[in-house]
């Protein structure tokens, strides 16, 4: 056949067409995606300046005096980019010392008289979360549901949950009004969720496979946080290592890319290139400082662990069934008004917190000590509020403000506040900082790194980041485990299915096939051969009567499509030693076995199969009954000799825990008809 020529031969199977197709479908996610951020932005905008502000100046100017001279004209301030609530921020910053102060006057005038005391004048700054959280509430009341979450949208993704996607019009309007109001959450949550929402949603309408759905959702993910960071690259990666990176099949990479693409052209077109934080140059004193960025890792490792364990009892059952009792709108607007009493003290925690962060890589050690590790606290407990009383948002924000406070905190205690030392200046361990906590509670170092990266443009910060945020990235994940899913938190819908899961024995998800089991010393084509016939997915390896290892079908596959053959002309392609041939050496099933034993005890329930199932890639996992209170514990891992082939109950499947889990939905449905 001509290969340069346009159509294949007959019988040729060819993937080019379908591969343009979905090309083209990614590139429509992404300029939606796109569109959808730049409207959410607008809408921010208009919410904040259009509805807050005005509202805000009448509060302010409630109770004052108007001084006998006619008012000051100042000089019109430049347009606002940074955080909403800008009005609200100006209100009590003098004692923290880290915001540009007010323009000076040019002639000496008479202020306004305030016939209030200082702290009654601010309360205005409770007043607008309040009524903020009470409008959130209702809209999730009455408004109807906002779609699916990522966590959500990754199991729909996965075939573990119907597709059930939705425009996101009342999501980004709730987080509109949430961050708006002032709730102390980030906007990239709903951008992700939006884009992986378009992105289902496109797929469902364009009648697309099930492998092309999942790589239209992770291409929705890219273009989300791509547009709203303004950075394609971390959001490509975040796609794959932040979401998806424990899913079966990996979502197509140029889909991912195209989409990511597009909406960063978009964003830019319409927004502008300015970058969503404006980040000082990195200084880099001596390289001696790598062990110190170490340690910041470390710290920052102990903030990430806090921020998530927060969010995550913020989303706890008994919490948010207690909350459900209450009238609609009032576990939002009560969450609204203690931000608010929190942001008499510290304004700070206030809405996105860019301007924070900005402020806080602008100060060189001029800010108390004390005034930042409160601040660190209160920033934690406005979040976890307004993450469990219902506002729409993300963790991304706190994260990144969290971390340059506590990197400057760091970055002073080790120069002229602390012990002295020759280091680079407080910003720069923010910088780090920043990208330390959000690897760690994300569960993203590469993201965060590449995020850092792509707002600073200096390549010197790489190793730094690099050390950092991959030592806090593996502790936490270290201490929550592989199936904590950090920052994204289930939303409702994957938080019921995982109860059903652990309601459920993993006897359930049993394969009606019994388990393969082989001798170790087998040849690696005849186990292989046997799998097949087998229709299965994985084997059992024994020696003796002792378990000593699990290989699955694309381990077989690996060993031998790495065994040297010969060639056609019947030559060895193995080298020859002393001018001798020598004979391959076929491998054995004990040479493709995997170097844990992923298995679960009978009295395990189906959440644990999950567990052991996404971060192992597995399909299927072997079930054995023991006795050993010691041997019974260990989610992993292979007792010395192993385990008796006796105890071995069955396997345990993906295919069977999905089976198990229709079966329990469809009869809880059958009792509630009954009761009705």
């Amino acid at each position: 056949m001509q290969r340069s020529g346009l159509k294949p031969e007959a019988g040729e199977p060819s993937a080019r067409p379908y591969q343009w197709n979905l090309l083209a479908w990614a590139a429509l996610v992404g300029v939606l995606t796109g569109l959808a951020v730049v409207g959410f932005h607008e809408l921010l905008g208009f919410i904040n300046n259009g509805l807050f502000g005005p509202f805000v100046d009448g509060l302010l100017s409630f109770g004052r005096a108007q001084p006998p001279q006619p008012p000051l004209e100042l000089p019109p301030l430049p347009p606002d980019t940074g955080t909403p609530l800008k009005a609200l921020l100006q209100v009590g910053l003098g004692g923290l010392g880290f915001l540009p102060p007010p323009p000076a006057a040019p002639q000496p005038a008479a202020l306004p008289v305030s016939l209030l005391p200082d702290w009654i004048r601010l309360w205005p700054v409770v007043v607008v979360p309040t009524l903020g959280g009470l409008a959130v509430g209702l809209l999730r009341r009455y408004g109807g549901e906002l779609g699916p979450g990522l966590p959500s949208l990754m199991a729909m993704a996965d075939g573990a949950l119907p597709a059930q996607p939705r425009l996101p019009l009342l999501r980004l309007l709730g987080a509109s009004v949430s961050l708006g109001s002032g709730a102390s959450l980030g906007p990239e949550g709903p951008s992700v969720e939006s884009g992986g929402n378009l992105g289902l949603w496109v797929a469902l309408r364009g009648g697309l496979s099930p492998q092309s759905q999942k790589a239209l959702v992770a291409a929705g993910v890219a273009a989300g946080l791509a547009a709203g960071f303004k950075a394609p690259i971390a959001g490509v990666f975040f796609a794959f290592e932040g979401s998806f990176s424990a899913i079966q099949g990996r979502p197509s990479l140029r889909a991912v890319l195209v989409a990511a693409v597009a909406s960063s052209l978009v964003t830019q077109l319409l927004l502008g290139d300015t970058p969503i934080l404006r980040l000082p140059a990195y200084e880099v004193r001596s390289p001696l400082e790598l062990p110190l960025y170490l340690g910041l890792g470390l710290v920052a490792s102990l903030m990430s662990w806090a921020l998530v364990s927060l969010l995550a009892a913020g989303r706890s059952e008994r919490l948010q069934t207690w909350l459900a009792k209450l009238p609609p709108g009032v576990p939002t607007a009560v969450g609204g008004a203690c931000v608010g009493l929190i942001a008499l003290g510290f304004p700070q925690v206030l809405g996105v917190g860019y301007d924070t962060v900005e402020a806080l890589l602008g100060s060189n050690g001029g800010v108390p000590l004390l005034t930042l590790v409160v601040l660190l606290g209160v920033k934690l407990l406005a979040t976890g509020i307004s993450n469990a009383t219902g506002f729409v948002g993300g963790g991304f924000a706190p994260a990144l403000v969290l971390g340059a406070v506590l990197g400057n905190c760091y970055g002073q205690l080790l120069g002229e506040s602390g012990l002295h030392l020759p280091v680079a200046e407080p910003p720069a361990y923010a910088m780090v900082g920043m990208a330390a906590v959000l690897a760690g509670s994300a569960r993203a170092p590469l993201t965060a790194l590449l995020l850092l990266f792509e707002l600073t443009r200096d390549i010197r910060i790489v190793l730094p980041l690099m050390a950092a945020a991959g030592l806090s990235a593996a502790l936490v994940e270290r201490w929550q485990g592989l199936a904590d899913p950090g920052l994204l938190g289930p939303d409702p819908i994957e938080e019921q299915r995982r109860r059903q899961l652990a309601a459920l024995p993993v006897a359930e998800a049993f394969e009606p096939e019994a388990p393969l089991v082989l001798p170790a010393e087998l040849a690696a084509s005849q186990a292989l051969r046997q799998l097949v016939d087998a229709h299965g997915h994985c084997l059992v390896v024994a020696e003796g009567s002792w378990v000593v290892g699990l290989v699955t079908l694309a381990d077989l596959q690996r060993a031998l499509n790495a065994e040297p053959r010969p060639s056609q002309t019947g030559t060895e392609t193995t080298p020859k030693v002393h001018s001798m041939p020598t004979k391959p050496t076929m491998p054995k099933l004990i040479d493709c076995r995997r170097g844990d034993l992923v298995w679960l005890p009978l009295d395990a329930q189906l959440a644990d199969l999950e567990d052991q199932l996404t971060p192992n890639g597995l399909r299927q996992v072997p079930v054995f009954d023991v006795q050993d209170a010691r041997t019974a514990a260990l989610p992993h891992g292979l007792p010395n000799p192993g385990l008796p082939v006796a105890a071995l109950r069955g396997l345990a499947s993906r295919d069977g825990m999905a089976r198990a889990l229709a079966r329990s939905s469809s009869l809880v449905r059958n009792l509630a008809e009954a009761d009705g």
